[in-house]
């Protein structure tokens, strides 16, 4: 069998893949990027594509107050100090470029996105492309991997790495037909995501979810933990992961979190609230799966209706039929078979939180927020695991460390197959965190690959 040789090899298309590939290119490196399906797509392609950056000009421009100092406290607060302070200050200070350097440098359509804060962030720093979905960012980046002249190796994959000491030397492929080849490179990076989809792994490492509906990437088996960990990687926050408590039951459609933000609630079958819906969309997919039937209904009203309408996702779920109205809160109980009693208590209750005539047991502020009004909407949803943000743990240039503290030359993971920046559970992730820390780790991986490789 031949062996070809590349300077850098990539496995994985996805959002880290292609940014690492556009990254390593602007410094002249020949790359070739592996990919198991038949067209690029990854979690990235799951997700809103929306990524956060602190210290922006557009931030300054809106007289936004925001700091990459600012937004890695905020990373901190959000994981109660339990994440890699060090890591989560290099991200921040590195967002505003990331941002800028897609933008800028290879055409991708990220704007500030305003009107609204994402749990966790004290400022508005989240950008996105113009229907805030991650296939159109997938597309923009794939298109731009094009215009570059990068080389993608899609329905391939990849098999067993090899070795020289600490050095990864090369590693072979499988195609569709079960034929094989071999490939040399100078450096590799691994940017195959996280083990969501691996039942074995998840039950392993995160047992809250392993019951849990899966609403991710399907190519996301652990290949990059498996292989670190048989090359003596350090791994990190294997319990960490980015869950959903709003994914429309049997409809597999995310109901996302602004609408909650924005003074919306959600109840148990028995038309109670049972959490803070507004301390994050992660962990309250434990929450919601806790409860009854593992359901809960997101309540909303015509504004917050109106105000969702600008998501592609959110039409999706209306269009799929996973979104039902009636003018009054008795009408809407009886539509989605909730108690009218309990249901109507819970609004009123509501009502009066958001007046501040009464305080949330549950520690939620609902001030400073319209109060809900019909007509009123309800979705019935499940919570979901859509990522795992625990891995191969990584230096400043997201170099593979061992597990004695050193690292490998030339081995560097990013996005899923990397540890993030939300410590060791879901209560830390941040909105937007994964696929920043996808992209820049893609950047910073690329970057670093491309000056060993081209010297």
């Amino acid at each position: 069998m031949d062996t070809i040789h590349v300077p850098v090899v990539i496995i994985g298309a996805g959002g880290t893949g292609l940014a690492a590939a556009l990254a390593a290119a602007d410094l002249g490196a020949e790359v070739l990027v592996i990919e198991r399906d038949p067209t690029p797509l990854g979690s990235t392609a799951m997700s809103t594509g929306l990524i956060p950056a602190a210290g922006t000009p557009e931030q300054a421009a809106e007289g936004i107050d925001d700091s990459p100092e600012r937004f890695a406290a905020d990373i901190l607060a959000k994981t109660k100090g339990a994440t890699d302070a060090a890591m989560a200050r290099h991200i921040a200070e590195e967002s505003a470029d990331t941002v800028a350097w897609l933008r800028d440098g290879h055409g991708v359509p990220l704007a500030l996105i305003g009107g609204f804060l994402y749990p966790g962030h004290s400022a508005q720093r989240m950008y996105g492309t113009p229907h805030r979905t991650g296939g159109e960012l997938m597309a923009a980046l794939e298109s731009a991997a094009e215009r570059a002249g990068i080389m993608v190796l899609t329905e391939a994959t990849a098999r067993d790495l090899t070795r020289e000491g600490d050095r990864i030397t090369g590693l072979s492929v499988e195609r569709p037909d079960g034929t094989t080849e071999s490939i040399s490179c100078d450096a590799l990076i691994l940017a195959c995501s996280g083990f969501g989809g691996a039942a074995d792994l998840v039950a392993r490492h995160i047992p809250d979810m392993a019951e849990a509906v899966f609403h991710g990437h399907p190519g996301n088996k652990g290949d990059a933990l498996r292989w670190g960990e048989e090359l003596g990687a350090a791994v990190a926050d294997l319990g960490a992961y980015q869950g959903h408590g709003g994914l429309a039951a049997g409809h597999g459609v995310p109901i996302l979190w602004p609408l909650i933000m924005e003074g919306g609630f959600q109840v148990n079958a028995d038309g109670l609230r049972f959490s803070n819906e507004a301390a994050g969309y992660s962990e309250q997919a434990a929450k919601v799966n806790a409860q009854p039937g593992h359901v809960a209904w997101s309540i909303f009203d015509q504004r917050l209706h109106e105000l969702m309408l600008d998501f592609d996702d959110y039409r999706e779920a209306l269009g799929a039929g996973a979104v039902v109205w009636a003018d009054t809160v008795e009408e809407l109980a009886g539509a989605v078979r909730l108690p009218v009693e309990p249901l109507t208590t819970t609004v009123e209750g509501v009502a009066a939180m958001t007046r501040s005539e009464a305080s949330d047991p549950f520690g939620r502020d609902f001030g400073g927020k319209p109060e809900l009004a019909g007509p009123w909407y309800a979705a019935k949803v499940t919570g979901a695991l859509f990522h795992t943000q625990g891995g191969l743990v990584v230096d400043r240039d997201a170099r593979v460390l061992k597990a004695d503290g050193s690292s490998f030359p030339n081995l560097f993971a990013g996005g899923g197959a990397a540890r993030g920046i939300s410590g060791p559970g879901a209560n830390g992730y941040l909105a937007g965190n994964g696929l920043l820390a996808a992209t820049t780790l893609g950047k910073l991986a690329g970057r670093a690959a491309a000056r060993l490789a081209v010297g």
